[in-house]
């Protein structure tokens, strides 16, 4: 039995990318297959260039076929007995044999797959398998395109290849491309707008810098990668050097740390919450002096963690914050677990968000 779910959206997509950025359940799928028509609607309206595929009030529901839109699942959905070229051609049956071919020979060319024509599926490689499915779903010449997290299972170049590719075909017929990731670097890559979205609703809206920089919430802060978010409360408002000072408090033991942040429009007193990146944060051994950073912090090493050729370290200061160092910056500190640590934190590295 299917969860009862709101969607309730509002926007306007120009041609060229829209990037659906949220969590899981956030309901972009759904908002991509009402888009699409897959999934019926109870109320609300969608149209494109004018055209109304759905107005609920008026009793107006364009059939999927009658949409012309271009959908890319996750899965791909590529026919295993087909050839590349049969899979493009795929949905072409109302058109001359020599249209048909002349559109496939195109988009074979513009996604550099034209070698590929005579293969399977099978045979290919995953980022061959996408250009695939990418160019199946343009073929047609759509109205718009749905990407629903297209390259989440390519590495970083083929990523970036495509990407260039797809952009660069836009730039000849631009179309609406609604974009649905989960990845933080193909937002900054890609969007030019992006729409991030929790529980069925927008809840901020703009360019990835704009977005994704100054994050008003911490849903937002989370997906834009501020590893440490903690409560805090403005302790003192140094309004003549433009700075709080806020007050964390500790887990355990009763005590706090203080840190000085940018200045906000906020009481002593009042509560906020604090993100940092775990990339911002600096590490030293001995206490630094002669720094311009204003925040330096005592605390010990509870854990070191390698992922890929990064290491995350997990300091306990009475609150736990989590470090972002490079396998270079471990070795010449000779970190290990148990260690005495000192945070460096610039005042600018800590975002506020109201509570």
């Amino acid at each position: 039995m299917e969860r009862e779910f709101t969607l309730d959206v509002e926007f306007v997509a120009s041609p060229g990318f829209t990037i659906l950025f949220g969590p899981s359940g956030a309901g972009k799928t759904t908002l991509l297959d009402c888009v699409a028509g897959l999934r019926a609607a109870d109320g609300g309206t969608i149209s494109v260039d004018g055209r109304v595929f759905l107005d609920a009030n008026g009793k107006v529901n364009v059939p999927v076929s009658r949409r012309n839109i271009g959908y890319v699942l996750q899965d791909l959905a590529l026919f295993p007995h087909l050839s590349v070229e049969q899979n493009a051609e795929y949905g072409l049956a109302h058109l001359p044999r020599r249209t048909r071919k002349e559109r496939v020979e195109v988009l074979l060319h513009d996604f550099r797959i034209s070698h590929l024509g005579k293969r399977r599926p099978s045979e290919l490689s995953g980022g061959e398998r996408q250009r695939v499915a990418l160019a199946r779903s343009l073929v047609s010449d759509p109205c718009v395109l749905l990407l629903d997290e297209p390259l989440t299972a390519l590495d970083g170049a083929t990523k970036s290849r495509i990407i260039d590719d797809l952009r660069r075909w836009n730039q000849v017929h631009r179309i609406p491309i609604l974009y649905v990731t989960h990845s933080r670097e193909e937002v900054i890559a890609l969007g030019e707008r992006v729409l991030v979205m929790e529980q069925g609703r927008i809840i901020a809206q703009g360019t990835p810098h704009e977005v994704l920089t100054a994050p008003a919430q911490e849903t937002i802060a989370r997906l834009a990668g501020f590893e440490n978010v903690f409560d805090a409360q403005v302790w003192l408002v140094h309004e003549d050097r433009g700075t709080l000072t806020c007050r964390l408090a500790a887990q355990e033991s009763g005590s706090f740390v203080l840190l000085e942040t940018p200045l906000i429009r906020a009481a002593s007193g009042s509560f906020v919450r604090v993100g940092i990146r775990a990339g911002d944060i600096l590490l030293a051994i001995s206490r630094p002096d002669g720094l311009s950073a204003r925040n330096l912090i005592p605390g010990r090493v509870l854990s070191l963690e390698r992922r890929d050729m990064i290491v995350f370290a997990r300091v306990d200061c009475g609150i736990e914050m989590m470090v972002q160092l490079t396998l270079a910056a471990r070795e010449a500190l000779q970190l290990k677990e148990g260690q005495g640590v000192w945070l460096v934190i610039k005042t600018h590295s800590c975002h506020l968000m109201r509570r």
